[in-house]
């Protein structure tokens, strides 16, 4: 028997402030069909400025114990991705722990921006793998408005605030593609290119936290061919077709991107999860955020094989594959 990390439950929290795309015309010379042309975002939710990424966390997290019957107790470990903190140090993650009364089992943040939660399911995953935890609360959250100069047009119009959290739970299998839970994961950076996506800041730079600096023509580039390259990677090292995927769950950070990738594997889009419309590039929340939705309203069911991509900043990238 093979020991796997399966998915028993998922959580999600939006802050209540929705900013639209004609809220934003008031704010920077754009309109709604500039933004909604380049990348399909329509509207974002924006955290109250009292609102921090662990306030985030924590509301998702706790919906995601709460729909697995499950209490601190039951809990190893916590891993929370985000590029936001709400310090440099202590870790979001130990204010998630300490909130929820979850036990002195490992918590730590994990900084792959976009890219995150892939790679936190990888972590996770292993951990699991190597018999160091039974349950890990995996965390994506983000309060990405507090990164943005309001006043560039470029990068103020795609990004939202947001969390949710999945429990992943040790559980046998047989060790193929009929096994339930985390089948493999596939993870790359590329630090060359870590300048066409950035903060302008850093404690160790300027003492502040930057605000983000993007070449959105590069990012594009790059993004459309690293995603053909790792799905291909996730199908070959899997030994499957493209059909056989009843779910892409991609990075919700630009629809052209999104496309681009169901269109290559051959997947219609009625069969590709976008939340991006509605709650625009959320980094590393993203993933679980349109994984919580999809898991809500019945469009996932178990048994449904789900291939999982993303890209960040970094550049970082990745993919795996889930049967939920």
């Amino acid at each position: 028997m093979t020991i796997r990390s399966k998915i028993v439950s998922c959580g999600a929290y939006l802050p209540k402030r929705v900013l639209t795309n004609f809220d934003l015309e008031k704010m920077v010379d754009t309109s709604d069909e500039w933004i909604v042309q380049r990348s399909g975002i329509r509207e974002r939710r924006i955290a109250a400025e009292n609102e921090k990424t662990s306030d985030l966390a924590i509301a998702a997290a706790d919906e995601a114990m709460r729909n697995a019957g499950l209490t601190g107790g039951d809990i190893d470990g916590i891993i929370v991705c985000t590029s936001t903190p709400d310090n440099t140090f202590p870790s979001v993650a130990v204010s998630v722990q300490a909130a929820l009364d979850i036990g002195n089992g490992f918590a730590f943040d994990l900084q792959a921006v976009c890219a995150g939660f892939v790679y936190g399911l990888a972590v996770a995953d292993n951990f699991i793998r190597a018999g160091q935890a039974r349950r890990v609360l995996l965390i994506g959250a983000e309060k990405f408005s507090s990164l943005l100069d309001w006043t560039d047009r470029t990068t103020c119009v795609l990004f939202g605030d947001g969390a949710a959290a999945v429990i992943l739970e040790a559980c046998e299998g047989l060790g193929d593609q009929t096994d339930q839970g985390i089948l493999s994961t596939h993870l790359h950076a590329n630090g060359k290119l870590k300048d066409i996506l950035y903060t302008d800041g850093g404690p160790a730079t300027t003492g502040t936290s930057g605000k983000i600096k993007m070449d959105g023509k590069e990012v594009f580039r790059h993004a459309v061919r690293y995603m053909a390259d790792v799905v291909d990677e996730v199908l070959e090292a899997n030994g499957i077709a493209a059909d056989r995927i009843d779910w892409l769950v991609p990075h919700q950070a630009n629809i052209r991107i999104i496309e681009g990738t169901a269109k290559k594997l051959g997947i219609p889009m009625e069969r590709v999860l976008v939340t991006l419309d509605r709650q625009g590039n959320t980094s590393a929340a993203s993933i679980p955020l349109a994984l919580t939705d999809a898991v809500n309203s019945g469009k996932i069911m178990r048994g449904d094989l789900l291939l999982i991509e993303g890209l960040g900043g970094g550049i970082t990238w990745g993919a795996a594959l889930v049967r939920y």
